[in-house]
């Protein structure tokens, strides 16, 4: 299994998961997060207030599957996030073996 993690921006989500639902992924988890990478320009415009909001919203979303569906999961989710502007957002890949998993249910 693969793990997919990405944060994106927050009104991307819709499109995210319709992406996602398109190519077979149904169980998707999603967060609010705060943060910033290279858009951490957007501060000069607050120089005068040291107490200004320093994080950007982000949505952060986390699914697993399988090792053959990961690209094109991956791909689905840059086609539905790109702006071509900074902070569009990242996508990590991450191992996640299947028999590590436990149902809380179960």
């Amino acid at each position: 299994m693969k793990l997919i993690v990405a944060v994106i921006k927050p009104y991307k989500l819709g499109a995210s998961i319709q992406a996602l639902a398109a190519i077979g992924v149904t169980d998707v988890l999603h967060s609010e997060a705060r943060g910033y990478g290279r858009q951490k320009d957007h501060l000069k415009d607050y120089r005068d207030d040291r107490f200004a909001v320093a994080f950007l919203p982000k949505v952060r979303l986390e699914f697993a599957v399988e090792p053959e569906h990961a690209k094109a999961a991956v791909g689905a989710l840059i086609a539905a996030c790109r702006t071509g502007r900074q902070g569009d957002g990242k996508i990590w890949v991450l191992d996640a073996r299947a028999a590590e998993v436990e149902a809380v249910r179960a």
